[in-house]
């Protein structure tokens, strides 16, 4: 079947994950990444271990982390600091439909290699510039890291547990979170510049930036803060706007009740065999239950306790309470739903043979996602690149290789 961005070219100067992430997701819908990596090492996340993936072979790995976040794509090792690497890169930008970078604010313009240079090279052109706080204001020089961001952006302040309890204070979420969703914005921004373009031709520059996509990202948080004037604070696992829903104890873990309306309260309550409560002023509406959410909570936590968690999950998934328990990775997997969605892949990797991998979400009747290969092998697709797109012979890639211009990876040979 077709893929919606077949025949769209992505030259991805990016590296760790808001820009492999979105053009990851760009690879899934079908158009052919260009990821160019430093001949020495690579993309940073390659020495981001452990954990590893071993192969067949104990003696070849890859970091996991960069597994995760660049299948779908080609690998060309090109010295961008030098003239004829950037000679190379412009030569790739003209026949691209897509350029994705995330250096720091005006560091390729020294190259020749910014925007501005490279769409008079090739107007339609779309320029996807990602970093840490953008193309302006007085932070735009500054380099972004996700912790750093996550701190910046208000998400630390809510994250955790409150201010005089034991563990309190900031705490990050447990993934990179503004990558991801930086990668996001990014990746929906460049398919709405490509039908822009499809309507009129042109291509353009696209500032995205992880301050902003994590601001954004804040949702009713940053509204409330809006509407109110009152900063939010750290409430665990609680909702600031609905409860019961939170974490709650049981005789031997956790279960997450997420109550949002007052008939699934109610039902809840017939359930665990309180069926007085949804009649109690302090708990008929969901308001009444914010207002007295100590209360209540100490109440389900009595009830809960007294059962196992399979009990209640048994319990609970034949009605319409949304329930369900705390997993770990390994259930996760294991989980029926997550294998009948089919989101646990195998993909072919140049050295390491047959790798697992996480699904892409997107589910599209007429032109669903591939997975044609796994994250590739350092500099595995130079000699291919430069022969097939840019019409090099095999002289010439030999001298470049000779001058250290470009290099090679396991999965690739220098012509001969």
């Amino acid at each position: 079947m077709a893929q919606a961005l077949e025949k769209i070219r992505v030259l991805d100067l990016s590296r760790v994950l808001a820009g492999p992430w979105a053009t990851q997701l760009l690879g899934d819908l079908g158009a052919e990444i260009i990821k160019v990596e430093r001949p020495e090492g690579g993309d940073d996340t390659r020495s981001w271990s452990p954990p590893f993936q071993e192969g067949e072979n104990s003696n070849v790995r890859e970091a996991s982390y960069f597994l995760s976040a660049n299948r779908n794509k080609k690998s060309v090792c090109i010295d961008i600091s030098t003239p004829t690497g950037q000679d190379i890169i412009r030569e790739l930008a003209a026949s691209s439909d897509v350029l994705v970078e995330n250096f720091k604010t005006g560091s390729l313009a020294r190259y020749g290699l910014d925007a501005a240079t490279l769409r008079l090279i090739n107007p339609r052109l779309i320029y996807c510039s990602i970093t840490g706080f953008g193309q302006t204001g007085p932070y735009a020089t500054l380099p972004g890291y996700d912790l750093l961001i996550q701190a910046m952006g208000g998400l630390m302040s809510i994250t955790g547990v409150p201010d005089g309890e034991p563990g309190g204070g900031p705490l990050k979420v447990g993934v990179a979170l503004v990558d991801i969703v930086t990668g996001l914005y990014a990746a929906n921004a460049i398919q709405a510049a490509l039908l822009h373009r499809e309507r009129t031709g042109e291509g353009q520059t696209i500032d995205v930036a992880l301050l902003d996509c994590l601001v954004a990202a804040m949702a009713n948080q940053s509204q409330g803060f809006l509407s109110t004037g009152e900063n939010p604070t750290r409430m665990g696992n609680a909702h600031p706007s609905i409860v019961p829903y939170d974490v709650f104890a049981t005789h031997d873990g956790h279960i997450v009740l997420a109550v949002g309306n007052d008939l699934q309260f109610k039902e809840l309550c017939d359930l665990i065999d309180l069926p007085k409560l949804p009649s109690d002023p302090r708990f008929a509406t969901n308001g009444a239950r914010v207002a007295n959410r100590a209360s209540l909570t100490e109440l389900l936590n009595d009830t809960l306790q007294k059962q196992s968690t399979s009990h209640w999950i048994n319990l609970l998934q034949v009605s319409k309470v949304p329930a369900g328990p705390v997993n770990k990775m390994a259930d996760v997997f294991e989980n029926p739903q997550v294998q009948a969605r089919g989101i646990r892949i195998s993909m072919p990797h140049a050295t390491l043979g047959p790798v697992p991998g996480v699904a892409c979400p997107i589910h599209l009747s007429h032109t669903p996602v591939t997975y044609r290969t796994a994250a590739p092998a350092h500099g595995g697709n130079t000699s291919n690149v430069l022969t097939t797109v840019l019409g090099y012979s095999p002289e010439t890639i030999k001298g470049l290789q000779a001058n250290g211009i470009v290099a090679f990876g396991k999965a690739d040979n220098t012509p001969s």
